[in-house]
This record gives structure tokens, sequence and C-alpha cells, in this order.
């Protein structure tokens, strides 16, 4: 609850297509106050047509600006007496070979994967310490935890939205803050167009494999598992309940990737034993 106020403030990033225009709408709905960034207000609203927007703040903002973020946040405060959740939803995908990867995409990735991340954790969490409550839901991916071939430049940045907020639970945990990860798996929304899924300007004849990855994906489109409906419906079990797990996994795809991912896992380790006796053996002390 806010501050001065019964009503739930949600600050929502990539809010106009997905997943974040299906929470968007049910928490407006159910007569939540909702800031949502956008990269166009109009799209949002054009998207949200029908739906009483009253408690809604659209927000054009740029995510890898730190003084936006900041200002955005700041006036979610002022419109709304106070913050209490964020969602950091906003992301695309990329699908190409490693070796394929230039410097201008891997920066454009982490920048909105990571950086824009950043700058809305530093914009809330003086917000939450103060109040000692508050609570961040990173909305990441089971690519965030187990990934294949062609997808290392987008799973590059949800491993490493994970391992920032894995740490982030740690540190705040006695602040009064929740902090939780969702992982979906493939969810029905326009991820795998054109409109949110990136690739590069020059490929490499010898990667077959990722050339198919590429056209399957394209072509899984309007097939995925994942109802997006029911993604929002799990996030907000997840904020209602404040007893998810910090990882979430939505999805039969994406539970059943992580337990593959950990039979994996496992079978590493215990293959691993033979050399990894590598601790340094202190002399014995000398008897006098």
């Amino acid at each position: 609850m806010s501050e001065n106020s019964t009503t739930t403030i949600w600050f929502v990033t990539g809010a106009s297509r997905g997943i974040g225009l299906e929470l968007v709408s049910r928490l407006l709905r159910r007569g939540d106050a909702v800031a949502a960034t956008t990269r166009s207000v109009d799209r949002l609203l054009t998207a949200l047509d029908g739906t009483d927007t009253g408690n809604l703040l659209p927000l054009e903002v740029d995510l890898t600006d730190q003084e936006q973020v900041t200002a955005a946040v700041a006036e979610t405060r002022r419109r709304f007496g106070g913050l209490d959740v964020v969602v950091d939803n906003a992301g695309y995908g990329y699908l190409s070979a490693v070796e394929e990867i230039v410097d201008a995409d891997a920066r454009a990735m982490f920048d909105v994967q990571v950086f824009a991340v950043l700058n809305v954790l530093r914009a809330a969490l003086p917000v939450f310490r103060a109040n000692r409550r508050g609570h961040i839901v990173n909305v990441s991916s089971i690519l965030g935890r187990t990934t294949f071939a062609g997808w290392g430049l987008y799973s590059a940045g949800k491993y490493a939205l994970e391992a920032l907020t894995e740490a982030l639970a740690a540190e705040v945990a006695d602040l009064g803050i929740r902090v939780n990860l969702i992982e979906p798996g493939y969810v029905r929304t326009d991820f795998l167009t054109e409109r949110s899924l990136a690739l590069p300007d020059s490929t490499i004849d010898d990667y077959p494999e990722v050339r198919g990855t590429t056209q399957a994906h394209q072509g899984m489109h309007g097939t995925q598992l994942g109802d997006p409906g029911k993604v929002a419906e799990a996030i907000l079990a997840v904020v209602d309940s404040g007893s998810a797990p910090l990882h979430q996994f939505l999805g039969s795809d994406s539970v059943s990737f992580a337990e593959a991912h950990l039979e994996a896992l496992r079978a590493d380790v215990e293959a691993s034993r033979v050399l990894a006796d590598t601790d340094i053996v202190e002399p014995a002390p000398a008897r006098g």
C-alpha cells in the first residue's frame, strides 16, 4: 500500500505490449494505480482503449537514461502519493551466433536488459528503504537459467539480470523489501516477430544450426504454449501472496527446461570431482 492511501501503486516498464500490457490492463481493472513506461504513449493508450485509465500514469521514458527514470519514479510518487511495486518487464530478443554479435548490438542488449533495470532499481530502492517495504519483480526468462544455440546474447543479458536480482534479494531481505524473478517459457506475444526479435546484419555460413533455430522461432509465432494473460495473473499472485519462490518458473516448457538444466548441471558436478580438489594443503603444524 502507498504512504497515503490503501491503493497499491505499481511502476511497470515495457507496458504497451505482451506481458506488460496484460499486467497493466488487469491492474487498472482491479483499481490499482499504475505508472506505465513505454516508448510510445500513443501505442499504450490505443492498446488500452475501452479500459478505464483514470488510475493510469503513462510515461514515455528512455529506460537507459538514469535522469529520465528517476524523474519518472518521482512523478509516480507525486501523482499517486507513493510507490509499492516495481515490475521490470521491458526487453526484446536477439538471435544470432556468438561470433556474429557486433559491439553495438551487444551494448544495446545490455543497456535494456541490465542497465535499464539498474536505473529503475537505483530510483526505486531509496523509496523502499525509507519506507522499509516494497516489492521488486524482475521479469527474466527461462533463457536466463539455461540457453541454446543462437540465444547467447539474449541469455547473457538475462543471466546478468538473474545474478543482480539474486544478490539484491539477499541485500534487502532485512529491509522489508521483497524480490522475485519471473522466468517464463515461450509466451504467445509478438516477441518472436520483427517488432521484438532482432537479428544480426551479417551472418556466417558455418552456423546452419543457428539459421535453423532462427527460422524455427520465426515460424513459432502464434503457436507458443504460454498464455500472456495467465502470466500476468501469475505475477499478480506472486505479489499478492508474498510467499512465491525467488525463481518463479511459468509454463510447462519453462519447468521442463529448468529440470533438464538441473540434471545436466548435476552431471557436470559429479564429473568435475576428479579434478575438483585444487585446495591448498597447509603443512601440518610442527610438533614440539
